[in-house]
Order: C-alpha cells, then sequence, then structure tokens
C-alpha cells in the first residue's frame, strides 16, 4: 500500500496531460504553451518552498546547480519541449502510449548506468506490459493521425526522459522534492526560452479560456502533483518505479472514452490485465 496508492494516482495524473496539451496546442504554438507552463508551475512552487513553507537549507549549492540544470534539460527542455512538439502532429491517445515505451529505457540505462541488473521478475513482467499496451492500443493505432517526424520527436523525448529518471535515481540529493521539482522546471523552461522565441509563432496564437484551462491542469495535477508522486517513487528504485507508466494508456483509454467518445474495446480489456499481470511480477 506504500507505493500502490501513490502509483496509481501518479499515473491517472500523467495520463492526462496527453489530453490537456492537444487541447492547448490548439490555441497557440507548442513552445509557447511549454513555456508558460513551465514559468508559471516553476516559480509557484519555489515561492511556495521559501515564501510559504520556509523550508531551511533548501538553496541549491555548489555542484547542485550542474546537477538541477542537467535534470532540467533531459526531464524538462528536451523531454516535454519535445512532447508538447509532437502533440501537434500525433493524436493524444499514441502520446499517450509513448509512456509506456519508459520502462525498457530505463531498465535498459539503469543496467549500464547503475549497474543495476533486473530481475527475472521483471524482466517478464516489462514484456508482458509492453505486449498488453500494444494490444489494447491496437485499434488506436489503426485510427490514429500521426507523422513519421512526430514519432520521431516522440522518440527521442521518451529517450530523454528515460535518462533523466537515471540520472535522478544515482544522485543522492539533500535537497526537498519540491525545490528539486521547482528549480528543474523553471531551469528547463529558461533553457527552452531560446528556442521559443526564434521558433515559435506569436502571431497565431490565441489566449483563450482553452489555453489558460490547458496550462492550469498541466501545472497543478501534472507538474506539481504528479511529479512529486514520481520523484517519491523513484527514490524507491527507478526500475519498479518505471512499471506505474504502463498503466498511463490505460487511464489515457478512459479520458479518451469520456472525453472524446472514443470506445473501450475487448482490446482495452485483455491488455488492461496483462499490464496489471506484468505490474505485479515486476514489483514481487
Amino acid at each position: 500500500m506504500k507505493q500502490l496508492l501513490p502509483g496509481l494516482l501518479f499515473a491517472a495524473l500523467w495520463a492526462s496531460a496527453s489530453v490537456a496539451t492537444k487541447f492547448g496546442v490548439q490555441s497557440v504554438h507548442p513552445l509557447i504553451l511549454a513555456n508558460v507552463r513551465f514559468f508559471i508551475a516553476g516559480l509557484g512552487m519555489l515561492l511556495f518552498a521559501y515564501g510559504i513553507q520556509r523550508t531551511k537549507n533548501a538553496w541549491p549549492v555548489g555542484v547542485e546547480w550542474r546537477q538541477l540544470t542537467i535534470f532540467a534539460l533531459l526531464n524538462t527542455t528536451i523531454y516535454l519541449g519535445t512532447f508538447v512538439l509532437a502533440l501537434k502532429q500525433v493524436s493524444a491517445g499514441i502520446g499517450s502510449l509513448s509512456t509506456a515505451t519508459n520502462p525498457l529505457f530505463i531498465t535498459l540505462l539503469s543496467a549500464i548506468w547503475l549497474r543495476r541488473m533486473p530481475r527475472i521478475s521483471e524482466i517478464v513482467g516489462l514484456f508482458l506490459g509492453l505486449i498488453g499496451v500494444g494490444i489494447a492500443t491496437y485499434p488506436l493505432l489503426g485510427n490514429s493521425y500521426a507523422t513519421l517526424e512526430g514519432l520521431l520527436i516522440l522518440l527521442g523525448g521518451m529517450i530523454s526522459v528515460s535518462a533523466a529518471t537515471v540520472y535522478y535515481a544515482r544522485i543522492k540529493w539533500r535537497l526537498p522534492d519540491l525545490v528539486i521539482n521547482g528549480w528543474q522546471v523553471l531551469i528547463g523552461g529558461i533553457l527552452l526560452l531560446p528556442f521559443t522565441l526564434f521558433f515559435a509563432d506569436f502571431k497565431t496564437s490565441h489566449y483563450d479560456e482553452r489555453f489558460w484551462l490547458s496550462v492550469l491542469w498541466l501545472i497543478l495535477p501534472v507538474s506539481v502533483a504528479a511529479l512529486q508522486l514520481w520523484f517519491y517513487l523513484v527514490r524507491q528504485d527507478a526500475v519498479r518505479a518505471s512499471l506505474w507508466l504502463f498503466l498511463c494508456p490505460i487511464f489515457g483509454f478512459l479520458y479518451s472514452y469520456l472525453l472524446m467518445g472514443e470506445p473501450i474495446t475487448v482490446y482495452t480489456i485483455v491488455g488492461t490485465g496483462l499490464v496489471i499481470g506484468g505490474l505485479y511480477l515486476g514489483r514481487k
């Protein structure tokens, strides 16, 4: 139960990012959406940590600035920057599906970087989860719009966030999770800003109600709540934490059904069963 509730809540919140982003990029350029989200979320978390909580000894010093910058580059600038760009060219369902590839990359990178060899049960759980996700998403992939460029952008983002997860797990952080999260999101936004100013189309952007509702959802439930849960899970074990990502496409189907009218088929039910089986083996 110590990891069950945080894991389920994380997957439910993280999966909602695809739908929220898909709504947001209908109003503004993807990079504008990303930068507005990063700056508001990062500053908000830091103001809360330093101004309201008044956390002591929580200011980054020395090598911690470099660690935060590397983490921000991988986890926020590259991953979330490419994610919003890709969702301009692929469906929200495929965006949610892409998160299921993370456990494979995390397991491989952990074996190389952390010398943390996966157990047999974890390997079997990973493959069961991947098969389950493939079965559940088969009808969606057959009917979804996607471009080769969009899929390649998604792939690059998945590799980047997997590397960020392993990098985070190998460092003994002194700072509280909220401070780490606030700084990495803010620094990630600063690193992304030059690309936004150069490539984004500001003239065709509309800062309407749909845009601000999308930003609000991406900040509070996703950037704040979901990432805090993710940091907690990764601190326990990076590979086992990554298994919760298998549930993201399943929650994604539920959101698509409720918000977009997409049906839940027998493929979804069978795939869900395999995903749960994979999670059980991986966490046993």
